[in-house]
């Protein structure tokens, strides 16, 4: 999969979680950046493919309780109540139509730090070029940055959902077209759907797509996904996969090639960009398609408005913070506290050709966190991960290293309707009472807090004293400065990252840990190396920024399912396998009323936060930009729900004339 190790502005926020595998585009929701100021070099894995337009990235509309079921075609599928847009909208109220088309908007990827070999965004091996999935391809339906869960229709005209919600209708627009100028047909979905939940494909799309028994074509243009059980969620996650034609990967002869041998084949999409020039490995231009068939829908209304649009891959943050400092792209975000305090100035900045802003969203928190993989026997005792987070002094790195820019995050749903506050509800209690004794006890008491040591004259040092208490107690004694079990092994613990960066909040970290007899090394590998070892799960702790849901749903279950802790290329990182989790997702999806989705949802917060297998991190409530103000325009303010800055520019800024 492809970028799926973004560099993310805490939390949900800057989820790029890009092109990397599903199409999770109608929650909010996170994928990888570079995490809030030089926070764990968080990376939020791309297990969620960015909306068009950089919009949404999020999980695939998991509220089930809550949608409106309907018994006739319908220009778009909301979730919670009704769409905020009505049949016949003009556009969506923060796209500007009179926006000017033309000019060249210059980018440096934040979504990664390494190359590209490929350009299938959907197979597993390999990288994809950033933001290649939201320029080439689309989905039936699309989302919209002021709301979110709601699907409008892209490359469908209409979406009818069963009354008994056991299958969604879908008719295709007449003049939808691909690249190679042939009609997008109910064949390209059933087919698009069928490979990505193959072997061939990255395997979080069989999970995600586990409940969707088939593809149905009724015509040419309809097409109908029957569902295995009734389900709010499905009509949007079947509606934002991404299409691609029958012909990609076709031969000379006439044969197909196997999905993931198609590897530098041209992509056959219908989106409004297509690939350029292309300095394979490092930089790429998207060119906007002159024949776009969509340019004049609703949804498209004022986007897409630059004719060029050039990524180029800086490895070095040194030189590429000096390229925006020296004119030679328009625009950069920026994840460190201490870079955005301290270096962002210049003669650029003093003429007012550079500017630098701060954008506020209302995005969950999403939980970026230092993710424990319980496949390594030293962590899979719980006092073991609880010791490792009493020894993290979060309150030190904000005042010292952060500039005090960050909040802590505090569970899997933080600003959301779903996050878990005090004791449990009785309905949360009920969920969680068949499970006692089989999850932690703290998952009934108080709604776990990560450690603090601002609670005192001597914080760090109580936590530290109670870490070597848990530690004591799962059987580690201290033997000249080291921690050894019974068998005499030390416990030695290694951070895996790619950007050496990550070493500044690590490092404190390792102080605390080796005071307790911990050993905790920091190893940096190449961007694609990293990838592997993600994918084989060949790591012992690794920063990750997993971009928050406003309604979550069965990509949870690629998260903390069992059966995706036993899958290679899954995004389960911490290996979590607990009945208990697994339950109380299955409750989530199907819940029936919006009071017993909350109530799954706390009940889910609660147990996975208290088998301790994140290091809870930190996040930013905005985003932290610098563009160049000669060359570029936007309209004001920024819709609520922007997830990736990078692509809401790409999407519905200009060029200024």
């Amino acid at each position: 999969m492809d970028d799926r190790l973004l560099f993310c502005p805490g939390g949900a926020g800057g989820l790029l979680l890009a092109a990397a595998g599903l199409p999770a585009f109608f929650k909010r929701k996170r994928a990888f950046t570079r995490g809030p100021g030089d926070a764990p070099a968080a990376r939020c894995r791309a297990w969620l493919a960015l909306a068009r337009g950089g919009v949404l990235c999020a999980a695939l509309a998991g509220a089930v309780g809550a949608g409106i079921a309907q018994a006739e075609p319908s220009h778009a599928y909301a979730l919670w109540g009704q769409p905020k847009y009505p049949a016949g909208f003009a556009h969506f109220d923060y796209a500007n139509p009179a926006a000017p088309k033309g000019g060249e908007l210059r980018l440096v990827s934040n979504l990664r730090s390494s190359t590209f070999d490929k350009y299938n965004p959907f197979t597993l091996r390999g990288s994809a070029p950033a933001y290649l999935q939201a320029m080439l391809f689309e989905s039936l339906l699309t989302g919209a940055l002021d709301e979110t869960s709601t699907g409008y229709g892209l490359l469908a005209e209409s979406v009818d959902v069963a009354a008994d919600r056991l299958s969604a209708t879908f008719r295709i627009r007449a003049q939808a077209r691909f690249h190679n100028g042939k009609p997008v047909l109910a064949e390209d979905v059933r087919h698009s759907f069928e490979t990505l939940i193959s072997a061939q494909a990255a395997p979080g799309y069989a999970t995600l797509l586990e409940k969707v028994a088939r593809a149905e074509v009724l015509d040419a243009r309809t097409v109908r996904f029957h569902f295995k059980s009734p389900d709010r969620e499905l009509p949007l996650v079947v509606g934002g996969l991404p299409i691609f034609s029958r012909d990609w990967g076709l031969g000379a002869n006439g044969q197909r090639k196997p999905f993931d041998q198609i590897i530098t084949d041209t992509p056959i999409g219908s989106g409004p960009y297509r690939i350029g020039p292309v300095v394979f490995g490092r930089d790429i231009t998207y060119v906007r398609d002159p024949d776009y068939w969509g340019r004049e829908l609703a949804v498209n209304a004022g986007a897409h408005n630059f004719e060029r649009i050039t990524i180029r891959i800086y490895k070095d943050a040194t030189a590429r913070l000096e390229a925006l400092k020296a004119g030679e792209f328009d625009l950069m975000q920026f994840h460190s506290a201490g870079d955005w305090a301290r270096r962002v100035k210049g003669r650029r900045f003093d003429s007012g050709e550079l500017v630098k802003a701060e954008f506020e969203h209302r995005n969950p928190t999403g939980f970026q966190s230092y993710f424990l993989n319980l496949r390594r026997p030293h962590l899979q005792d719980v006092r073991v991960r609880r010791a490792l987070a009493l020894a993290m002094d979060y309150e030190w790195m904000n005042r010292r290293l952060f500039y005090g820019s960050y909040r802590r995050v505090r569970g899997l749903f933080g600003n959301t309707q779903c996050a878990a506050e005090g004791l449990p509800s009785a309905a949360e209690l009920a969920l969680l009472e068949p499970w006692r004794g089989q999850i932690p006890p703290q998952a009934f008491g108080p709604m776990p807090e990560p450690p603090r040591t601002d609670h005192g004259e001597h914080g760090l040092r109580e936590n530290l004293r109670q870490a070597r208490e848990l530690l004591a107690q799962a059987g580690w004694t201290l033997q000249g400065g080291t921690l050894r079990n019974a068998q005499g092994q030390p416990l030695v613990l290694e951070v895996m990252d790619s950007n050496e960066a990550g070493i500044r909040t690590v490092a404190p970290w390792q102080r605390n840990l080796q005071k307790i007899g911990i050993e905790l090394r920091f190893r940096v590998v190449d961007f694609a190396l990293m990838l592997q070892r993600m994918d084989a799960f060949d790591y012992d702790i690794t920063s990750l920024n997993i971009q928050g849901t406003h309604n979550p749903g069965q990509e949870y279950a690629q998260l903390f399912g069992s059966a995706a802790a036993e899958q290679n290329g899954s995004a389960n990182y911490s290996g979590l396998k607990s009945p208990a989790v697994d339950a109380l997702i299955a409750r989530m999806v199907q819940a029936g009323t919006q009071a017993d989705y909350q109530a799954a949802c706390r009940a889910l917060e609660r147990v996975v936060t208290a088998e301790n297998v994140m290091v809870p991190a930190w996040y930013a409530s905005n985003f932290r930009v610098v563009y160049n103000a000669q060359r570029l325009a936007f309209q004001a303010p920024m819709p609520p729900y922007v997830q990736v800055m990078e692509n809401w520019a790409m999407a519905y800024w200009w060029r200024r004339r």
